[in-house]
């Protein structure tokens, strides 16, 4: 994480390397490959990469893919893209599926112990045998199998003799356990399923609060670090590692999950968003994925500095948004060249400015960063402005273009309205100005003051453009611990994306998907990666220009 910030986990790794409970750190950032990656993993990624980076241990990418059902290749790629694009490098990718022998064997062993049993109750039947928070569960009357008939029947599930649901094997610990992740949980079950790593090889497949210690213990994981909802399946953890008698013995550490407001973080609510359609895809720019914050035009620096913020603690309290954007606005001040886009062209007629005159104007690429230079760009008789700097009737402290009121062009002349001219329905369609050849920028004018500066695009060379502005896709504060899928969908936002047709300046020409840019007063924007052809620029807008959050 962040070297000068202490954290809890920190400070265990510190007990554990001085103590000589350990000589090195291995941690591992294990993704279940049945979806792509969010910004709440981006933390997990953060403090396992990065504590064990300060260390001088060792990080292992592992793929937790015991469910044939929901997993998949794409996944797999895409998680892999997002870490090495987040700036890690893993030290082992590995994947659990590779050790499902070694896991049925100790499922065997805990058979031979005495401590599981092949159960015939149907999924309901165990749900409805757990009992409740205030209820004792009871005992299957499977419970009791001999351990020949549990290790026969195991067997015969591996070859494929049961059907899916038939019959699982259960750990024996205790029905009575308060904790009811002890009160025998399922640890293998039957699926008929071709697997993306092992093919048809298995068709049984161990459940994930089974495999998960066994695999932190193969891999010789010392501090297996996740977030708090597995604080109460700490115990089966360690009851998993001791009765199976694993060689290495990791330590889980619960953290809070990173919340952020207007934003939901279940993989299972993204799947829903992308196979309804109310997105284009996992990488749509409004999702919170780390595929669509790289396409809407976030940078891994952003991201980082975010979570970094964020700390790791116990407590998971919904983040502010507008601080993921206060970070993006800080990392592309410097970066970001500076240019001139209209989104919504209104013409422009400069009646006094020679017709055929093309004029090239001096401008500074970005007035924070001094070493990034200047460009060049052309200015005619013909412009476009924003249709929203201009209005017939203005209020009060306007002070943009209207009827007879003069403006600054940025980095070119003076303009006057002279002449408004409609079509048949009333909308204003072009306006006739003219221009003070005195007032060219940099010449140091000082006859006058104008209130107002707009920015513009010289008609004949302007580049057209897409523009996409976003807003959250969701409309609730916080994610609800669990919502009901009805008021899920009901908070997404019908007006989360606006898609404009305007000009960019003609430099803009050549710009490339991922190339990012601050639009004078509209904000920063990304060129995007999916819609940006030879033909066409696309532009993602990151965020605007100013925020009221505060650090």
């Amino acid at each position: 994480m962040d070297n000068h910030n202490s954290n809890f986990i920190k400070d265990i790794m510190i007990k554990d390397l001085e103590s000589g409970k350990h000589s090195k750190i291995v941690t591992r950032f294990p993704p279940e490959p049945n979806g792509y990656l969010h910004i709440g993993h981006a933390k997990s990624i953060l403090i396992n990469f990065g504590l064990a980076d300060e260390f001088n241990g060792l990080t292992n990418l592992r793929f937790d893919d015991t469910n044939p059902l929901k997993e998949d290749i794409e996944y797999v790629n895409s998680i892999k893209e997002d870490v090495k694009w987040l700036g890690f490098e893993w030290d082992n990718l590995l994947f659990a599926s590779n050790y499902f022998e070694e896991m049925y064997k100790r499922a065997v062993l805990l058979i031979n112990k005495g401590l599981a049993y092949v159960d015939d109750l149907s999924a309901d039947e165990i749900r409805e045998y757990r009992g409740t928070l205030t209820a004792p569960g009871k005992n299957s009357p499977y419970r009791d199998r001999s351990i020949e008939e549990s290790l026969e029947l195991f067997e015969k599930m591996r070859s494929g003799m049961y059907d899916n649901g038939q019959k699982v094997l259960r750990a024996k610990i205790d029905m009575s356990s308060p904790n009811i992740n002890l009160r025998d949980p399922v640890i293998y079950r039957i699926a008929h399923a071709t697997h993306h790593n092992t093919g048809d090889k298995w068709c049984i497949y161990p459940m994930y609060a089974f495999a998960h210690p066994l695999e932190d213990a193969i891999e010789g994981v010392t501090h297996s670090i996740c977030t708090i909802e597995f604080e109460d399946q700490r115990p089966l953890y360690n009851w998993i590692v001791e009765n199976c008698e694993m060689e290495s013995v990791p330590q889980q550490i619960e953290f809070g999950r990173l919340n952020v407001t207007n934003t939901v973080m279940s993989k299972r609510k993204l799947k829903q968003l992308v196979d309804e359609g109310f997105v284009d895809g996992w990488d749509d720019p409004r999702m919170p994925t780390i595929s669509g914050m790289r396409r809407k035009g976030f940078t891994p620096e952003s991201i980082r500095a975010f979570v970094s913020e964020t700390g790791v603690h116990k407590g998971s309290g919904a983040v502010d948004s507008q601080m993921l954007e206060h970070f993006v606005r800080e990392d592309l001040k410097l970066k970001a060249p500076r240019t001139m886009g209209v989104i919504n062209p209104l013409k422009v007629v400069i009646t006094n400015y020679p017709e055929g005159q093309i004029e090239l104007l001096d401008a500074e690429v970005n007035p924070e960063n001094p070493e990034m230079g200047s460009r060049k760009i052309p200015f005619s008789r013909e412009i476009y402005i924003e249709q929203d700097d201009f209005m017939e009737e203005p209020p009060k402290k306007y002070f943009r273009l209207f009827p007879g009121n003069e403006v600054r062009l940025k980095n070119a002349y003076f303009i006057k309205c002279e002449e408004v001219v409609k079509d048949p329905n009333g909308n204003v369609v072009e306006l006739r100005c003219t221009y003070d050849p005195e007032t060219k920028s940099g010449t140091g004018f000082t006859g006058r003051k104008v209130k107002g500066t707009i920015h513009w695009v010289e008609a004949a060379h302007a580049v057209p453009a897409e523009f996409r502005l976003y807003e959250p896709l969701i409309l609730d504060t916080a994610e609800d611990a669990d919502g009901v899928e009805k008021s899920f969908l009901e908070n997404v936002n019908p007006n989360s994306l606006e898609v404009l047709q305007g000009f960019v300046e003609p430099n803009m020409k050549e710009s490339r998907p991922q190339e990012k840019f601050q639009f004078f007063r509209h904000g920063y924007f990304n060129v995007d990666p999916k819609h940006t052809t030879v033909d066409k620029l696309v532009f993602n807008r990151i965020v605007s220009l100013k925020s009221s959050f505060k650090i």
